[in-house]
């Protein structure tokens, strides 16, 4: 690799953390803004026009609040949890293609930091080590209340990562790859042969199984009970103050965007769009594709925080028994279904 690409791949990271950052710190302000006009309320409205600059003033107030560690907690590995766990949630984003190749003079620049081709298990990776960040900080807390979010942090995440991998068994056994560029690429467009190209129709049991299951790999409502307030104070977190708390939140927010542009390359074609072969130039196309994927991304943003304010916590027996009881049947039928319709109709 020449200086030039490093220098690229470098500048690429940079802007996708940024963007990582952003959108998490900003998804704040629109949580807050969705829930007021759930509940006919008018939100945050104070700093600056329309309340847009409440984020910068909570991210102030974050880095300028007491940094407190508890007396009997065991400090490193009280710093340790939430580090991990902003860390993890970065480093989801770096198989995600973000859009086609640009060409700028002589260098083309593809908008993926990484292109590997088990992009998928790469994610089911980073995935399951961000659940070590939340296990880490509640025991590290000696608060009891943080070691029972943790817990259940970490029992979630098992039963749920199985029918997750179960769905995307399906998936791969329609799509061959475990490259996220390649599935991507084998959505072009919108409909071709006949057949809409976008997974989602291919797929839909599969999908359905994996939305549920991004819920409560990411702890949202209604699967936030590692955070249930009414029950644990505030769950894992509940010893953090100051910045560690804002790693936690922030780690929450880029899981939700991290998981939300995994979904649509996985199910909604990514970058790709109708008619995007009606354009002639290459580079306003994968421009375009680069605001079709946010867009995709944004909806089911809003979505994650429409069902938070529309559907209430469920208990945690009825957490593990969906978990165990149905999603994962349901995701082996899937995957049966999916080998007789290859088998015998595709094939």
């Amino acid at each position: 690799m020449e200086l030039a690409d490093i220098i690229i791949k470098f500048i690429l990271v940079i802007i996708i953390f940024a963007i990582s950052l952003v959108i998490a710190m900003y998804s704040t302000y629109a949580e807050r803004k969705f829930a007021a006009f759930f509940q006919d309320r008018i939100g945050p409205n104070r700093a600056g026009p329309w309340g847009i600059l409440q984020p910068l003033a909570d991210g102030g107030k974050m880095f300028l609040k007491e940094e407190i560690i508890p007396t009997n907690s065991n400090s490193f590995l009280f710093i340790v949890g939430p580090s991990l766990a902003i860390m993890t949630a970065c480093i989801g984003s770096a198989v995600i293609p973000w859009g086609q190749q640009l060409t700028i003079g002589n260098h083309v620049i593809d908008l993926q930091v990484a292109d590997i081709n088990v992009g998928i298990l790469y994610i089911f990776g980073v995935v399951s080590l961000g659940v070590y960040g939340i296990m880490i900080g509640g025991w590290a807390s000696n608060n009891k209340y943080s070691l029972l979010g943790a817990i259940r942090a970490a029992s979630q995440n098992i039963s749920y990562e199985i029918s997750m991998g179960l769905a995307i068994i399906a998936l791969l056994l329609v799509t061959g790859t475990l490259s996220l560029r390649q599935i991507a690429e084998q959505q072009h467009g919108f409909w071709a042969n006949g057949w809409f190209t976008w997974n989602a129709f291919k797929q839909p049991l599969g999908f359905l199984l994996f939305l549920v299951c991004a819920f409560a790999e990411t702890n949202r409502s209604p699967f936030d009970l590692p955070e249930c307030e009414t029950e644990l104070v505030g769950g894992y977190h509940t010893e953090y103050s100051s910045m560690k708390l804002g790693f936690y939140l922030f780690a929450e927010y880029i899981n939700m965007f991290i998981s939300s542009a995994v979904m649509a390359t996985l199910y909604f074609g990514g970058y790709n769009f109708p008619f995007m072969d009606l354009i002639h130039s290459p580079n306003l196309v994968a421009i375009l594709g680069v605001v079709a994927l946010f867009v995709k991304v944004f909806f089911f943003i809003f979505f994650f925080m429409w069902v938070r304010w529309t559907i209430p916590r469920f208990r945690y027996d009825q957490l593990m028994d969906l978990g165990w009881k149905s999603l994962i049947p349901l995701a082996i039928a899937n995957i049966i279904i999916t080998g007789v319709w290859i088998t015998f109709i595709r094939g």
